[in-house]
């Protein structure tokens, strides 16, 4: 009954709690909540949402994560990787920030969540084994070189163009380098400097909440924080103007496209749930517009794209013409009457007919106050089967990490790390956190680390940060308005830069090239398929599986003879002589299944073909583990065809399973009970040295040559 309880309610093996316990758990949540705060709304932005959304994450998630988790140092909440794969899957579907985009981001957050609980509750944690550790490394890398460089525009203050090519983005942003605004990069390398010397000298302070804070005062002093709002009217230039109107009209154009797809998919739906082929017609012909549309939505989005980077670069200047004008010039429209131009703007953004114009760098702005409230999430059924893809592989891959987390942390704490429990918990934490506006969560290494670090014993330490959260959320985010959002960016790139490995890679291909070529691969192809992130490991996986394939259909198969060693090895890797003419040995390493069965006869008449005097045939099979009924009807199939020839074929060094099946099937008295041999060392000495009592009929078998 306890067991029972145990499982339905993991959170009761932390009592009882002794006063040592609870007071280590307090100092950890504390510490790890001066790292949450930050990280949490730099990783929210990655993920393309409101910075709150961060913090939401790090709220109901946290707690349900700790509670029915498996490890008690594990924190969940925002993490890197998942938030860039997020706003990766989301972003053909609606533009970062919008409020689709957070309703798709939450619904993507419950999608992973089932997913991760299924797989839990079916015991199918083991799946996680497709992910080779090449396909990982490499994954990992280039998602971490992604989601680092995509923070570059951010650090020199320019836009960051989105389009389905993220290597042609960030081309795009390095020929805006000359626009970059100083006092932003400014902030980005004081942050950075500040941070790395903390972590370097001084690591017991919280480096990144001091960043955060020192940041947050020094913007709000020197009011790095410059914008305003006019209309498109005020523009004096004709050409700027007619610009901003063009690029208002492509942002609808774009939005009405979204609706129309959204509203053209949901009645194909309809019309196809009626089964009726009248009603799947009109669906088919429905669905044929979708194609134009995608078309019309990526000419606007490519005219968007280049508009907001020409209007960016364009230097602007307010000028008042009169007690009750303010008008905004270029230096070619300035009055020839004035000669100081005044506060320099930029171009920040369009809407309704209102230009904003920014004059500094960017800030994190308002955030709105208080809890997230307990809300459905609304599903977008039309865009289900689109995003299970992502969805299944970023519930592998935070899957993945939380438990790769937890194992590292239980060899030196000595808990046992259940991973089915693990799937079970963090699928609970992106269910429940999904019915108060989270978007996708999973494992924290960073700070998982902290928590083992400041000696956390009991998920306690997680209620505790999430606790922390929800203070900074009904009391501090007023102050956090200035934080520029050039330290963000510094605290996500310190992050990920630190996650990127080569020597793994070296490693690998210096014990299985092939492997090492895939990762290789993933790496490359998750490049080039940025945004798109999660295909890039998709293709890795696929890689993986087939290299398996290949090398489960063709085991190891050799004719082996003695080194000089006396120990037995292939024939042609160490060119040796043969043992005898008449007794072929041929080791078989591989388990005898329908997938190889062909390669095992293939190997058996090779060595036939390539010795004609042979007699006895000798199958050395303490390699095989298993076999199936392909592999019991192929062994009768190739013996009876090598008695017709006169040649003898046998057995040694089978395993107990693999023989039962053997005896059972009858194949072990049609071959011969004597030619099966309990290893090869006695087969090899009956059948080469003592002829007589090898029992081959009528035939001697030959002493070694």
């Amino acid at each position: 009954m306890d067991s029972i309880l145990y499982r339905i309610l993991p959170f009761l093996r932390w009592f009882p709690m002794t006063l040592s316990s609870v007071r280590a758990d307090f100092v950890a949540g504390i510490t790890v909540a001066l790292v949450l705060v930050p990280q949490s709304m730099a990783y929210a932005q990655l993920a393309g949402l409101p910075v709150v959304y961060g913090l939401y994450a790090s709220f109901v998630p946290v707690i349900v994560a700790s509670m029915w988790g498996s490890s008690s140092q594990l924190h969940t909440g925002p993490v890197a990787m998942l938030s860039l794969m997020s706003a990766a899957a989301l972003i053909p579907f609606a533009a970062p920030g919008t409020d689709k985009f957070i309703e798709l981001s939450v619904m993507l957050a419950l999608m992973v969540g089932v997913l991760r609980l299924t797989l839990g509750a079916l015991s199918l944690g083991a799946i996680v084994n497709l992910l080779s550790s090449p396909v990982i490394v490499g994954f990992t890398n280039a998602a971490a070189l992604i989601i680092g460089l995509s923070q570059v525009s951010k650090v020199i203050g320019v836009p960051f163009p989105r389009s389905d090519s993220y290597l042609a983005d960030l081309w795009r942003v390095l020929l805006q380098v000359p626009q970059a605004h100083l006092p932003t990069l400014v902030f980005a390398l004081g942050a950075w400097l500040l941070i790395y010397g903390l972590r370097r000298y001084r690591s017991s302070l919280p480096g990144v909440l001091i960043a955060v804070v020192v940041a947050t005062v020094l913007s709000w002093l020197v009011g790095f924080d410059q914008k305003t709002t006019i209309e498109i009217g005020q523009i004096a230039d004709k050409q700027v103007a007619e610009s901003l109107r063009k690029l208002q009209t492509a942002q609808t154009r774009m939005a009405d496209i979204t609706t129309q797809t959204a509203r053209i998919s949901q009645q194909a739906e309809a019309l196809e749930s009626d089964g009726g082929l009248d009603a799947i017609a009109q669906a088919a012909e429905l669905r044929s517009e979708l194609p134009a549309l995608q078309y019309q939505y990526q000419a606007n989005k490519a005219e968007v794209t280049r508009l907001q980077i020409a209007l960016h670069a364009i230097p602007l200047y307010g000028v008042s013409e009169s007690a009750n004008e303010w008008r905004i010039h270029t230096v070619d429209s300035l009055p020839a009457n004035i000669a100081e131009r005044g506060t320099r703007w930029h171009f920040a953004g369009v809407k309704d007919g209102q230009v904003s114009l920014s004059a500094g760098g960017d800030v994190v702005g308002t955030i709105p106050q208080g809890l997230p409230s307990l809300r459905v999430p609304q599903m977008q059924w039309d865009l289900v089967l689109a995003l299970l893809p992502a969805a299944l592989v970023m519930a592998l891959i935070g899957f993945m990490e939380a438990t790769s987390i937890s194992k590292a942390i239980a060899t030196n704490t000595g808990e046992r790390v259940d991973t089915n429990r693990e799937l079970v918990g963090q699928g609970l934490a992106n269910i429940a956190g999904s019915f108060f506006s989270s978007y996708t969560v999973s494992g924290s290494f960073s700070r998982s680390a902290v928590a083992a670090r400041n000696g956390a014993k009991t998920g306690l330490f997680a209620i505790i940060s999430a606790l922390a959260v929800v203070l900074v959320l009904v009391f501090f985010t007023h102050y956090l308005y200035h934080l520029p959002q050039a330290v963000l960016a510094v605290i996500v790139m310190m992050a990920v830069f630190s996650l990127i490995r080569i020597e793994p890679l070296l490693q690998a291909w210096k014990i299985d090239r092939v492997g090492a070529l895939i990762g290789v691969m993933t790496f490359l192809a998750t490049l080039l398929m940025a945004p798109s992130i999660a295909n890039g490991i998709l293709l890795g996986i696929t890689l993986t599986v087939l290299h398996y394939l290949v090398k489960t259909m063709k085991p190891r198969a050799d004719i082996v003879s003695r080194k000089p060693d006396g120990t037995l090895g292939g024939i042609r890797a160490n060119k040796l002589e043969p043992l005898s003419e008449t007794v072929v040995p041929v080791r078989f390493d591989g388990s005898l299944t329908f997938i190889n069965v062909a390669y095992f006869e293939d190997i058996i008449l090779e060595a036939n073909s390539s010795f004609p005097r042979a007699r006895v045939i000798l199958v050395i099979g303490s390699g095989i583990n298993e076999i199936d009924a392909s592999g019991e009807e192929k062994i009768r199939e190739v013996a009876g065809r090598l008695r017709k020839v006169g040649v003898q074929l046998a057995f040694s060094g089978l395993k107990h399973q693999v023989r039962s099946v053997l005896e059972g099937a009858g194949v072990v008295e049609r071959v011969g009970r004597q030619f099966f041999y309990p290893d090869k060392e006695t087969a090899l000495r009956t059948l080469l040295n003592d002829p007589e009592r090898s029992g081959l009929p009528g035939q001697h078998a030959a002493a070694a040559t």
